[in-house]
């Protein structure tokens, strides 16, 4: 049986884009501050610095009860011990990954396209990062952004055929406009920059789990 996800504040990690602050304890406020699941998104280590930062996090945020997941490296993920892994669309294939990592581990995917959508397995899969919602700087998705509007539909595609199958909304979010990813569908918002980059790391993941959180709950008891 697989772990249940709180994919409301999905806070994403890149060590080269935290200012120049220490990315541990960055995550550590994040987690303090709201965060219920966090991505190490780590391009520019090398395997055993990366899996040395890994454990490190492990050693943090376990205590928290913040599960990790590794971007892409499914190697990584394997012998730091972390939760699972997020693929994107030129990573391993979820399938092999599943085989590699075992029943138990979460896996995420990446997901901008209609075609996309209908490529997840859900019994593979468990959970969809899907966008980007709006533009950003962090990272060239090679598609145009979404809205909203689209993000609902691609939403509505996906769960036509996998009924209740998390989906994390990601690109340009911030308090402002997380609320507007929960009314199209989403089960929660991957963030980047709004809490990282923050000035105040923590209050700003507190913010932005409020405004998910309020969203949800407007959600769930709307006729």
């Amino acid at each position: 049986m697989r772990p249940a996800l709180d994919l409301r504040l999905y806070a994403i990690l890149d060590p080269d884009r935290t200012g120049g602050c220490d990315p541990v304890a960055l995550a550590e406020a994040a987690a303090r501050g709201g965060a219920t699941l966090l991505q190490l998104r780590d391009k520019g280590r090398n395997t055993r610095r990366a899996v040395a930062l890994a454990r490190t996090l492990l050693a943090r945020l376990t205590p928290l009860g913040v599960p990790l997941v590794v971007d892409d490296r499914v190697d990584v993920a394997l012998a730091a011990g972390a939760a699972g892994v997020h693929l994107g669309r030129e990573d391993m294939a979820p399938e092999d990954a599943r085989r590699l990592l075992g029943p138990r581990a979460v896996i995420g995917v990446t997901a901008h396209r209609p075609q996309e959508v209908d490529a997840i397995d859900p019994a593979v899969a468990d959970y969809a990062g899907l966008g980007p919602v709006h533009p950003t700087a962090t990272k060239d998705p090679g598609d145009p952004p979404l809205g909203p509007e689209g993000l609902a539909r691609l939403i509505a595609r996906l769960r036509a055929r996998a009924p209740g199958f998390p989906v994390v909304g990601i690109a340009g979010i911030t308090a402002a406009n997380a609320a507007e990813v929960i009314r199209a569908g989403a089960d929660g918002v991957a963030v980047i920059s709004a809490i990282f980059m923050a000035e105040d790391v923590e209050a700003a993941a507190r913010r932005l789990r409020a405004a998910v959180d309020s969203a949800l709950e407007a959600r769930r008891t709307s006729p």
